[in-house]
Formats: C-alpha cells, sequence, structure tokens
C-alpha cells in the first residue's frame, strides 16, 4: 500500500470537539447546508479558495451526499456508489475510515494531537493500494488531494 501524507495543521479548536465532529460523519450535514446556501456560494466565489469552474460541480456533488452517523455516500458516480466509510474510532486521537465501491482499495486516516486544552494538530494519511503505473500517474494529485482535503478540514469550525 502506497501512502500519502499532508502536512500538519493547526486548528483552533480542542481535541476532544475536533474528534466528536469527525467520528460522527452525520455532523457534516450543516456543510451539506451551506452548499445549497446561496449567500455562502457567492462568498466562496469572491473569496477566490476555489477555482470558478469547479463550485457547481462541489455544489451539486454535496446536493447528492447521503450522510449517516458512518459514512458519506455519493451514490451517482460512473462506478456506481462510492462511499468513505468509518472502520475504526480512537478517541480522541484517530478517525480511520475505508473506501467501499471504488477500483482501487484505499483508506484515509485523520490524526489529531492537542497542542494545548484550546488547540490541536491534525494529520490527514490516505492509503491506496495502486499498481506501479498508476502509482506514477497518481502521485501528484493524491498528494495534492490530501493536502486540501486537510486544509479544509482544519477550517471547519468545530464548536459544539
Amino acid at each position: 500500500m502506497t501512502t500519502y501524507e499532508s502536512t500538519v495543521k493547526q486548528v483552533h479548536y480542542p481535541q476532544a470537539s475536533i474528534f466528536a465532529k469527525l467520528a460522527d460523519l452525520s455532523n457534516l450535514e450543516t456543510l451539506k447546508q451551506r452548499a445549497a446556501d446561496p449567500e455562502f456560494i457567492d462568498r466562496l466565489r469572491a473569496s477566490g479558495q476555489v477555482p470558478e469552474d469547479k463550485i457547481d460541480k462541489i455544489v451539486e456533488i454535496a446536493s447528492k451526499l447521503e450522510l449517516t452517523q458512518d459514512a458519506i455516500t455519493i451514490p451517482d458516480t460512473p462506478l456506481g456508489p462510492i462511499a468513505l466509510r468509518i472502520v475504526e474510532r480512537d478517541e480522541p486521537k484517530c478517525v480511520k475510515f475505508a473506501v467501499e465501491g471504488a477500483p482501487v482499495a484505499a483508506n484515509l486516516w485523520i490524526q489529531l494531537l492537542p497542542t494545548s486544552p484550546y488547540e490541536s494538530k491534525m494529520k490527514c494519511t490516505v492509503g491506496a493500494d495502486l499498481n506501479f503505473f498508476i502509482k506514477q500517474m497518481a502521485k501528484k494529485p493524491l498528494q495534492e488531494g490530501i493536502e486540501k482535503l486537510a486544509d479544509m478540514l482544519a477550517m471547519i469550525p468545530y464548536g459544539m
């Protein structure tokens, strides 16, 4: 299995709050609702954080997400439904996920470490079973993707 790691991100919330939100994926319903909010989309466009041509695709995917306590599912991809399912919770340090329905076996884990009572560090790691040729083609996109995921997770409001 080939692994790709994000850089360590500083998160301005306590470790327990971050873990509580990430260990119950139904908590991410608020993010899905934000993607349907026209004012939020306008602010996102104005911020320049997301390329203009990607915003409509993000909104479309977010509207179709199915969220449960243990999984996030995108029901209609060209490959069929693809899910990210929690396979292990190590409170309050780590949440491990497995990808289901993808043509390649893969997993994701999010590690949390307190730096103070009110702040934490976070690192994301992806592991994927890739053959030599795919590994060479996917290296850069997977590394960039895990870094963007870590950036996004560091920006979520984890206040309870």
